[in-house]
């Protein structure tokens, strides 16, 4: 989305239909995914899970014993490799290049500097994140309903909307209430401590300034001592060194005997909780932009490459976000600290969690975990907390569940595998892609010339459906049991024996 315009929404037609071609797709569930929107346009297919380099030679290779299957040679129109981690995506991608130089190349790589860095080397691959494709579409459903995605150009954000069947694009700037409410709620944030030592340093910082306060006071007003003389001698008490003289009367020095000792036991509970947040790994700031704000926020559910790329969005449009984690070694927590993102390690599908995290104050809430179940759990505890409250749900991954359409009484749920295949079939064809928007049961693309083209939806290729047990990743270069990578490559179009 680049420029503000009406596109219209053409008929319904799959990606890339204009001569049938031959395509290889490297991967497990997201290439089963490609696989069957190429099929579904009329394609012929060599579907590969974790295919040896043997393999991927027969696959893709020119020479005359290479790209051979039933005696006949097969002109490769495009591969591509897809894999959810991505140093087997830039294995596979270099090896691709290698056997076979100039090949059509579409990759997905999730790290941007990875990303550039391919692309720069091997000038004839298109990398393509499907967080970065999910991340317009997320962000739109967690600001307004009606909007079907939100991206950022150099002129600003545009937002995509649904109109006569027409999809309009036009500027957007957040409501001034939404705006108001998430200024105010990183307010109210500051020093309000989410974890039970940074309670306990505050205390103790609070009791100190208490006592330096309560001996000046008494300085100045009962001694009739000098405001500077006075904080002078405040402050020797509150260092428990007594005051520079005994002037006034017997009850102050009482006062001061006393406000000393209190001193000892207010700087020892401060100094646990500085030692505790010192030594721990803290994701949360007591003041600045990691604090946890307390309204008008938005909580980001999950914190892989589709949740920070969500919560960087949100921040940059000035909207105050929480992420909840679930695993403290997480790899992004790190990379959200840097990025000013404030991150609860808890389990989000904990009632008591969500309540602290705000939620009945929130402007809405995202659960983008990896696991559809996770996520569904997730809305159902955040609607018992805040019935009232916008849930956007990630789901459509999982084979049990993928008609996404039963979950729409608990949240607005969008299926981001679906999204992303449908870009990566587009990328692959030629027809370099832009936005890729969902509305209702449509799947709408955006073309080179602005308009929208709408795409069947397709169901997954039965290439390689147990291959990998429980859809677990497989390290490249290695193979489930009962994996046939070395056999010769199926064909999807036909639903020949595919390899793997």
């Amino acid at each position: 989305m680049t420029a503000p315009s009406v596109s219209e929404a053409s008929g319904e037609r799959p990606v890339g239909r204009t001569q049938r071609k031959h395509y290889v797709v490297i991967g497990d569930d997201a290439a089963r995914r490609v696989c069957g929107h190429l099929q579904a346009a009329g394609h012929s297919v060599c579907h590969l899970a974790y295919p040896t380099d043997a393999a991927l030679h027969r696959a893709v290779g020119s020479g005359p014993d290479e790209g051979q299957h039933l005696g006949r040679v097969r002109e490769v129109a495009g591969v591509a490799v897809l894999f959810d981690d991505d140093a087997e995506s830039l294995r596979y991608a270099l090896a691709v290049e290698h056997i076979r130089p100039g090949v059509h190349l579409v990759v997905t790589i999730f790290d941007r500097t990875v990303a550039d860095q391919l692309e720069s080397t091997v000038p004839n691959c298109r990398v393509t994140s499907p967080a970065e494709v999910a991340a317009p579409v997320l962000l739109a459903a967690c600001l307004q309903p009606d909007l079907l995605a939100l991206d950022r150009t150099s002129s600003g954000h545009i937002g995509a909307r649904w109109e006569e069947d027409t999809v309009r694009l036009e500027p957007y700037r957040p409501p001034r209430s939404l705006r108001y409410r998430a200024r105010l709620g990183k307010i109210r944030g500051q020093l309000r401590p989410h974890d039970g030592s940074s309670r306990i340093m505050l205390s103790g910082l609070a009791g100190l300034f208490a006592v330096l306060v309560a001996d000046w006071t008494w300085s100045v007003a009962l001694n009739h001592r000098p405001p500077v003389d006075a904080f002078f001698e405040a402050a020797r008490t509150l260092a428990t060194v007594g005051p520079a003289a005994p002037h006034g009367s017997p009850g102050y020095l009482v006062f001061a005997g006393i406000a000393m000792l209190t001193t000892i036991v207010f700087t020892a509970v401060f100094t646990a909780g500085m030692v505790d947040r010192l030594l721990a790994p803290r994701s949360i700031g007591m003041v600045g932009p990691r604090a946890l704000p307390r309204s008008g926020h938005v909580v980001v559910v999950g914190l892989g490459q589709v949740g920070l790329r969500l919560c960087t969005r949100l921040q940059g449009l000035g909207v105050g976000v929480i992420a909840v984690e679930r695993d403290p070694a997480a790899p992004n927590l790190r990379l959200a600290k840097a990025l000013g993102v404030p991150v609860v390690v808890a389990d989000a599908k904990d009632r008591f969690v969500l309540r602290k995290l705000g939620l009945h104050r929130a402007q809405a809430m995202a659960a983008v975990a990896s696991d559809d179940l996770d996520n569904i759990s997730v809305a159902v505890a955040a609607r018992a907390v805040a019935d009232q409250l916008r849930v956007v749900i990630r789901a459509g991954d999982h084979e049990a569940i993928a008609e996404t359409r039963s979950l729409f009484s608990i949240g607005i749920v969008h299926d981001l595998a679906s999204l992303s295949a449908v870009h990566t079939a587009a990328s692959l064809t030629g027809l370099e892609p832009g936005a890729v928007l969902a509305h209702g049961r449509r799947l709408l693309v955006e073309r080179t010339d602005g308009a929208f083209a709408q795409v069947p939806h397709a169901a997954r290729c039965d290439h390689h459906r147990h291959g990998t047990p429980g859809g677990r990743r497989t390290p490249a270069g290695h193979h489930p049991p009962g994996s046939r990578d070395d056999a010769e490559p199926g064909h999807g179009s036909v639903r020949e024996p595919a390899a793997g």
